[in-house]
């Protein structure tokens, strides 16, 4: 069979790595890929907001099976584009993608389902943000843009000066163009974070282990938010009786609220939740793998990939669980200086041979290109690399051993990674 990934970054090299072990698998593609998808599959120049492209390229090879990686195809309709030509695509169709394309939407179904939640109001000025904050008093705030922003749109705040501030970027300085027409204004959860992704063909689904994102640029959770600075696989702090509750109370509520409001859900519905004094919360939904935490779990899977995405694209997901191996999985990003902000590119990477080659460490790319035999930096998060073992403590260990022979001008890692959920498992 052919297959093709849509997308450049390390989420996608992880899947075209655990899809082309698939003995199904005859021809893999990757659009428009990396340096690292490069090398166990064909890199398409079509860029993955080029759909329409997309779908010529699929009817033109015959593509069995186009899985998409990133949200900014789900939200322009890929799914929906594919469908009506008969194409197999893995991937929620534009309305069900709406829970991680629209903030508004998503907030609004939780509370139609009852799904636990934080409080919010909703701003479309800043006018009408200041005038709800001004009521708001003088208690923590997270604002957050409508629309996507790369993981980049949202305001943890603390102050009253950093409210207004945010509200300054969104409405104001409208850095976040159209994604920002509106803004959510959320009450602000303490507690710490999951990420759960689940596979779903808008009936059955499975659970894949849940996962611990770092968002925060810095050491210790400081800083602006990024699209994530690296994760660890199982997450230890999500217990399991509380993996239950929330796949009870979040996952199958929300699968049986889009199909009683008419949307069959197809592909991987990502939840991130927060656990409160209070119970589990949602903070968010995704509507695809999340990055980097495939980096982290899909290493961990035993089971032939591609079979459990087509038969989630045909509507017919395998009845079995999907098996994961028993230890840890840890994923450390190298990013360029600068990221989250604009970064310089063309840089060259060494020490990637050397890293490969180490015992229970593969190395993802995701903003590389290749120039001849080199391969350069070409974004803000350049490379992913994971590390497994038979516990958690080894695979930090082997991801930062990898991250200790990979070197660029300007490479940036938070050293961190992984201690928190250490720190818990030390003290159970």
């Amino acid at each position: 069979m052919k297959c093709l990934i849509i997308g450049s970054g390390g989420r996608e090299h992880a899947l075209a790595w655990k899809i082309a072990q698939s003995p199904e698998v005859r021809r893999l593609y990757v659009a428009p890929g990396n340096a690292g998808t490069a090398k166990i599959a064909k890199n398409i120049p079509i860029k993955a907001d080029e759909i329409h492209s997309l779908l010529s390229f699929a009817n033109q090879e015959r593509i069995d099976l186009t899985v998409v990686g990133p949200e900014t195809p789900l939200a322009m309709g890929v799914v929906n584009l594919f469908q009506k030509t008969g194409l197999p695509i893995f991937g929620p169709n534009q309305a069900a993608a709406r829970l991680e394309t629209s903030k508004i939407f998503a907030k609004e179904f939780m509370v139609r389902h009852r799904i636990p939640t934080a409080g919010f109001r909703i701003a479309a000025s800043i006018s009408e943000g200041k005038s709800i904050l001004k009521k708001w008093g003088g208690k923590p705030a997270v604002i957050k843009v409508d629309g996507l922003a790369a993981g980049k749109g949202v305001f943890i705040c603390d102050t009253q000066p950093e409210k207004e501030e945010a509200l300054k970027q969104i409405f104001s300085h409208k850095i976040f163009k159209s994604a920002g027409k509106k803004a959510l204004i959320e009450e602000k959860l303490n507690g710490e974070e999951v990420s759960l992704l689940a596979i779903t063909d808008g009936k059955k689904y499975h659970c894949f282990p849940p996962a611990q994102d770092h968002k925060k640029i810095g050491e210790h959770d400081l800083g602006p938010n990024t699209g994530g600075m690296g994760a660890v696989a199982p997450n230890p702090f999500l217990l399991p009786s509380v993996r239950q509750q929330v796949i009870r109370d979040v996952v199958a509520k929300t699968i049986v609220g889009l199909a009683e409001e008419g949307i069959t859900y197809q592909g991987i519905l990502y939840a991130g939740i927060i656990l409160t004094k209070e119970g589990p919360q949602v903070l968010e939904f995704n509507a695809r793998f999340g990055d980097p935490e495939t980096q982290a779990i899909i290493p961990l899977l035993k089971d032939d990939l591609f079979q459990l995405l087509l038969t989630t694209a045909q509507g017919n997901l395998l009845r079995p669980k999907p098996a994961f191996r028993e230890g840890g999985s840890c994923c450390v990003v190298l990013a360029s200086a600068g990221y989250p902000g604009p970064c310089r590119k063309g840089r060259e990477i060494s020490g990637l041979k050397t890293a490969s080659k180490l015992k229970n460490v593969l190395v993802f790319h995701a903003g590389t290109i290749k120039e001849g035999r080199k391969a350069l930096t070409n974004g803000g998060r350049v490379l992913n690399i994971t590390g497994f073992g038979e516990n958690l403590a080894q695979a930090i260990a082997n991801a930062y051993l990898g991250v200790s022979k990979i070197h660029f001008a300007g490479a940036y890692f938070r050293r961190d990674i992984g201690q928190k959920a250490l720190r818990f498992l030390s003290s159970a």
